[in-house]
């Protein structure tokens, strides 16, 4: 007999297999762990801040040629800097640091129109309310990150199918948009059942959640799936540099920190260099995204020799549960090993 999840509301809104979701990770990797993690019955996503809409187009196709399952395109959603030299009487002519991580505009809509993913996220809040209405209208489910109840409850108020609860020990840049205080981030146990009692949509559990163990706490805690990211680093699919697949396979729990000198935003990685040096956050660094153009040049040169000292290495706190697996084998295990676990509780009950 089939296995009944607690709560299928997620699994018939995707119309997915299993209640699993591949984290968007952004430089680490693209279409080939997408493809696998759908074609293996989870939801996999396909990272675009990153992307031009050709490479958008490009990146899909590669995702359609292995499945037809469905997959979730991501996008950002922060405002763009605007560099203005003239303040300080620098001339204009002087290069300014640049990254190429764009927010969701009409190009990258127009795309997604043509290409009517099954749901489309987004990181940093909702885009403008034309264009998500765009987006509805083209038969996507959206679905938003969420770091405190607050966001939650904006994010069903403006049309949100689902909310992912991102616990402070996520790994990747903080989806926080109503706040800027970094202490007050919130734990997945604590943040979850909160936002379970505060909104009506399913609810996504995301943060420290590397094993079958986690994907059944989730549920007991009242989400209806899970979004996992570090645990499939591990995997041959994830496009990491050896300096990052080294920290992932040698990493403890106190191996990471919220830091925004890599991006100018805050987010969880592996405690490198410059982290160390300079102190992982810092008031002076440039605004999202230009920081990771500054960064550039080190960067680079760390790189060619070997080194991620100046490199975002981005991880949740539990890599240390990682396997080293295909992405398809890991999702079916752990959709299995999650099923055995809750299956144990409600016997225990």
């Amino acid at each position: 007999m089939p296995f009944e999840w607690p709560d299928n509301r997620l699994i018939d809104l995707f119309e997915i297999e299993h209640p699993i979701i591949l984290a968007p990770m952004a430089g680490a990797m693209d279409a080939a762990l997408a493809a696998e993690v759908s074609a293996a019955g989870g939801l996999g996503s396909l990272p675009c801040a990153m992307l031009t809409p050709a490479q958008l187009r490009d990146q899909f196709a590669q995702i359609r040629d292995k499945t037809e399952k469905p997959v979730n395109v991501n996008f950002f959603c922060h405002v763009a800097p605007v560099p203005n030299n003239a303040e300080l009487g620098i001339d204009p002519r002087a290069p300014v640091p640049t990254s190429n991580r764009a927010p969701f505009d009409a190009a990258f809509c127009e795309v997604i129109e043509e290409l009517k993913p099954q749901v489309v996220s987004f990181h940093f809040g909702l885009p403008a309310d034309e264009l998500m209405r765009r987006v509805k209208a083209a038969g996507c489910r959206v679905i938003s990150s969420a770091t405190t109840t607050a966001e939650a409850i904006w994010l069903e108020r403006h049309g949100v199918d689902a909310v992912i609860a991102q616990g402070f020990e996520a790994g990747g840049h903080r989806g926080m948009f109503l706040t800027d205080n970094i202490a007050a981030q919130i734990g997945t146990f604590a943040l979850v059942p909160q936002i379970v009692d505060n909104v009506r949509v399913p609810v996504i559990a995301a943060g420290g959640i590397g094993d079958a163990r986690g994907i059944a706490a989730a549920f007991a805690l009242g989400a209806c799936g899970v979004q996992i990211g570090t645990a499939y680093l591990h995997c041959p699919e994830a496009k990491i540099a050896a300096p990052h697949r080294a920290a992932m396979q040698s990493a403890g729990d106190d191996a990471t920190a919220i830091t925004n000198l890599m991006t100018g935003r805050p987010a969880r990685g592996f405690i490198n260099r410059i982290m160390r040096e300079v102190g992982p956050i810092s008031d002076v660094v440039p605004e999202f995204p230009l920081a990771a153009g500054a960064l550039a040049p080190l960067r680079t040169k760390a790189e060619a020799a070997g080194s991620g000292a100046f490199s975002p290495m981005w991880s949740g706190q539990a890599a240390a549960l990682g396997r080293e697996m295909g992405a398809a084998e890991l999702t079916k295990g752990l959709a299995a090993e999650a099923q055995d676990q809750l299956r144990r509780l409600a016997m225990l009950s």
